[in-house]
C-alpha cells in the first residue's frame, strides 16, 4: 500500500468547501467538495471513492486539480456533454416562423426545419426547444 496523501486545508477554504458542498445546486460539484474535505481528514483515496462512488484514480486527479486550481478547479468546465442541435440566437427565427406556419402539423414544420437547416433531430427535441423558447419570452416579459 502507498503512501497516504492527506490535504491540509486552511480556516477559508474549509468553509468554501463546505458552503459548495450545503448549496451548489450540482450534484457533481458537491460531490467533488465532500471528496476534498473527506481527503482532508486523512482517509485514503479508496474509501473516500466509495463513499462519494468514483473510482480512486479520479478521486486523486480532482484532488490534484483542487490543489492546482482551488475551489474553481472542481467545477465542470464548458464544453462538456453533447452539443445542442438547435441554436437558440440562430435557429429561433426559423424555428418560430416554421411552427407558426404549420401549428396544426408540428412534424411538418420539423420535416421543412430539417430541410432548410440540415440538422436532423427529433421531434422531442423539436418539442424541447420551443418549451425553451417559451419559457424565455415569458421570462423576458415579466
Amino acid at each position: 500500500m502507498g503512501n497516504l496523501r492527506k490535504i491540509e486545508l486552511g480556516d477559508q477554504e474549509q468553509y468554501q468547501l463546505e458552503s459548495g458542498l450545503k448549496e451548489s445546486e450540482s450534484h457533481a460539484f458537491r460531490m467533488r467538495c465532500q471528496l476534498v474535505l473527506l481527503k482532508s481528514q486523512g482517509r485514503s483515496s479508496l474509501e473516500v471513492g466509495r463513499i462519494v462512488k468514483m473510482n480512486q484514480v479520479s478521486v486523486n486527479s480532482w484532488l490534484n486539480r483542487y490543489e492546482k486550481e482551488g475551489i474553481a478547479g472542481l467545477a465542470t468546465r464548458p464544453g462538456r456533454g453533447r452539443k445542442r442541435v438547435l441554436d437558440e440566437q440562430a435557429d429561433q427565427q426559423l424555428v418560430r416562423q416554421l411552427v407558426t406556419a404549420e401549428r396544426q402539423r408540428l412534424g411538418q414544420a420539423k420535416h421543412l426545419l430539417e430541410q432548410q437547416t440540415g440538422k436532423r433531430f427529433s421531434l422531442k427535441t423539436l418539442k424541447r426547444f420551443l418549451k425553451k423558447l417559451t419559457a424565455a419570452t415569458n421570462e423576458s416579459g415579466k
